[in-house]
């Protein structure tokens, strides 16, 4: 083999490999984050025959269960005039796009006294609704937990070629007989690539304990062994009464175990189980105890959950955020990146990770995005990690530029600038690296045209303009217009930002009447009281909370001043406006109050939504980072939020990184992901809160300084006209 063919092939062969996305099992169910009816499935009966339900869903055990630390309930009785079905849906996460193979549906059950005639039959829903043929189980021995296993080509009329085509299994009354009151557990439902697994050969270890007050967060080694299914969890109080707790997946190193008492010494210990749910020798005990903890202590502790979001879970060749997690393990979300540099940045300081360690990673971050792809200067919304191109997520029209998700990205590393003027080869790389990146972004072309008043958002290197979001506030884009004045290469006038961002001819009042479904603010300034509370700037009455957190990571607030309002007092108007609504609750959705507020956007039970603190755009959906990265804003009201969050509803909010994304009480749900652009405004907003240190870092940039003062000068020429 010649050597020229020879690094051909490897070039052909090897960049797949790096490019592979991590392949993740398609599981319908492992665990209920909360107590209830599951809200991922759906029960119905006919005639005679009867089925528990919870709220028409079907109720999760927490006594009895397969894998800690929950299963199924499901309890029927058959009658010969009737039916009765119950559909276990698969919870469709962003970015978790890519599976095993898999040619066999497998789940566990549990029965008492079931005879054959009375056991369920299975069929598979796609995304159609249409049903395989069904599959009749056969008798299972009482009283033991059994693993059953189906071909997927047993199922006639299901693609088992495409198991994304899947979204349910379905139980349902097998034969038109009467039978008795019967109660089956069902747990771990999910698609594998085979009936056989292979042992799993590492030895579990854990490597930290640490106690806070009602939580003990534990790791172990990053896992590599593929045969590795889940990791299971033991706790033991006094030494002897050793019991299972929980399980994780095997792409993350660490767990929370929410305890929920506080005072208390625990001994852990931890083992591997395979496919077939074998598991390995215990690893040997580590010890922890909760502890009472100060609400300084506790403001720490939520900083540092979110921390490391980005610092133990970031994309390996880059070191930067993910979109959310799980999800895309490869992929890399600018805008989130940039908000968790400020996060390392706190940490750094925080002690979390040590100033080295900081330096190190911010030299590859940077070293990353020299080299990463650009349009004009500006980064995309989301990178490929291995290969440093865009990944157009959003769709094919978003494979450019993303002006906004650049100005997120920049205002983080902004920041960095300030941060490391130490006098090392190190710390001057990472100056010098970001000054290039600031000023390679060329902010005036994307005026489109020389005498356009507006930036625009996107550019396609294929498809020009075609998105052809020009960008108007209110909303969480004045960073952009801020930025692009202040850049000290490629500027815009100062005159953009009133004649752009608080545009008030017919485009910025069409843009903002559309979206608020209002008049209230559509030009730019509002002036109406809710609530007892003025907002000067605003639509509707002021939108969701990231409005006032995504620009002012950065940028004080305090120091933003144009001529309709000082932007920290608007700030703070617009999060008590959403205080004083949820604590009112027009629509009367379960747990809203004083200590439970914040609609913003995050994940949501029925899709990925923006909710406002108005009736037609709230859908009982709490979201943690909306009233905790408030707390510059609002620090009572955000205390008592984050109190509430961990204290009363921690059991299934509080997680490895922190609070998950949200929640729903009406709707018994949890959000089972942590958002990139959601879990760093935590960290960065409580510490300019408590310090002021990112604010005091952005705000000493001479590029910035000037670019307020040129916004000064034209807010001066504009009130004189």
């Amino acid at each position: 083999m010649s050597k020229i063919y020879l690094l051909f092939f490897c070039l052909v062969f090897s960049l797949p490999l790096l490019a592979q996305e991590y392949e993740y099992n398609y599981s319908f169910f492992t665990n209920s984050p909360i107590a209830g009816g599951y809200y991922y499935s759906w029960v119905s009966s006919v005639g005679g025959s009867l089925v528990k339900d919870s709220d028409k869903r079907l109720p999760i055990s927490e006594t009895v269960f397969h894998t800690p630390g929950t299963a199924l309930e499901l309890q029927y009785q058959n009658a010969a005039d009737g039916n009765w079905q119950v559909s276990v849906y698969y919870n469709e996460k962003r970015g978790m796009d890519h599976f095993r193979k898999a040619t066999v549906l497998s789940f566990w059950m549990l029965t008492s006294s079931t005879t054959k005639n009375d056991l369920p039959q299975v069929q598979l829903m796609a995304k159609d609704s249409s049903l395989s043929s069904p599959y009749a189980l056969t008798t299972i021995k009482a009283n033991e937990w059994k693993q059953v296993m189906l071909p997927l080509s047993s199922f006639k009329y299901f693609d088992s070629r495409n198991v994304e085509n899947c979204i349910a299994v379905v139980f349902s009354q097998s034969r038109k007989e009467a039978g008795n009151l019967q109660t089956i557990y069902i747990d771990d439902i999910e698609f594998f690539p085979s009936a056989i697994s292979a042992p799993v050969l590492t030895e579990p270890k854990i490597t930290s304990a640490k106690g806070y007050a009602m939580h003990v967060d534990l790791t172990w080694p990053v896992i590599k062994d593929k045969n590795i299914h889940l990791v299971k969890i033991y706790r033991s109080e006094k030494g002897n009464d050793c019991q299972a707790v929980g399980i994780q997946q095997p792409y993350t190193n660490c767990y929370a175990d929410f305890t929920g008492e506080t005072g208390k010494k625990y001994d852990y210990i931890i083992s591997f189980l395979n496919d077939n749910y074998q598991e390995t020798e215990l690893s040997a005990p580590v010890s922890a105890e909760t502890k009472p903890m100060t609400d300084d202590e506790l403001l720490t502790m939520v900083q540092e959950a979110s921390f490391r979001y980005y610092w133990d879970d970031a994309e390996t060749n880059s070191g930067m955020a993910k979109e959310n997690i799980p999800g895309r393990q490869n992929m890399i979300a600018s805008g989130a990146s940039g908000f968790g540099i400020m996060a390392l940045i706190v940490g750094t300081e925080r002690g979390f990770i040590s100033r080295d360690e900081s330096v190190a990673r911010f030299v590859k971050i940077v070293d990353f995005l020299e080299k990463a792809e650009t349009f004009h200067g500006a980064y995309p919304h989301f990178i490929d990690g291995p290969s440093g191109k865009v990944e157009p997520f959003f769709g094919n029209r978003d494979n450019g530029a993303d002006l906004v998700e650049t100005s997120f990205l920049l205002q983080g590393l902004l920041a960095a600038r300030q941060y490391f003027t130490g006098n090392s080869d190190q710390e001057q790389l990472i100056r010098d690296k970001i000054t290039a990146i600031w000023e390679k972004v060329e902010w005036d072309w994307f005026r489109k045209t020389p005498d356009s008043k507006f930036l625009f958002w996107h550019w396609s290197p294929d498809q020009k303009w075609i998105i052809n979001h020009n960008l108007i506030g209110w909303n969480e884009t004045m960073v952009t217009y801020l930025l692009a004045i202040a850049s000290p290469s490629h500027p815009v006038p100062a005159s953009m930002y009133y004649s752009g961002w608080a545009n008030q001819d017919k485009t910025g009042q069409e843009y903002r009447s559309a979206w608020g479904q209002t008049t209230d603010g559509s030009m730019y300034s509002n002036g109406n009281t809710y609530f007892g509370i003025k907002l000067d700037v605003g639509v509707s009455n002021g939108g969701p909370l990231f409005f006032t957190h995504y620009s002012y990571m950065g940028y004080d607030p305090h120091l933003i001043t144009d001529k309709y309002t000082n932007y920290f007092v608007n700030n703070q108007n617009i999060a008590q406006i959403n205080h004083s609504y949820c604590v009112q609750n027009p629509n009367n959705y379960k747990g809203y109050g004083d200590d439970a507020w914040g609609l913003t956007a995050s994940d949501g039970p029925f899709n990925y939504s923006a909710d406002e603190p108005v009736s037609r755009q709230d859908f009982g959906k709490l979201t943690p980072t909306g009233a905790i990265s408030s707390f510059p804003y609002t620090p009572e009201e955000s205390m008592k939020a984050l109190k509430n969050y961990y204290f009363n509803y921690g059991k299934f909010l509080w997680g490895e990184y922190g609070f998950k994304d949200a929640f729903n009480l009406t709707h018994n749900w949890c959000s089972e992901i942590y958002m990139g652009l959601n879990q760093a405004p935590m960290t960065v907003m409580i510490e300019n809160y408590r310090t002021g240190l990112i604010w005091k870092l952005f705000m000493s940039n001479a590029d910035i300084l000037n670019g307020l003062k040129k916004l000064e000068d034209e807010t001066q020429k504009q009130t004189k006209n």
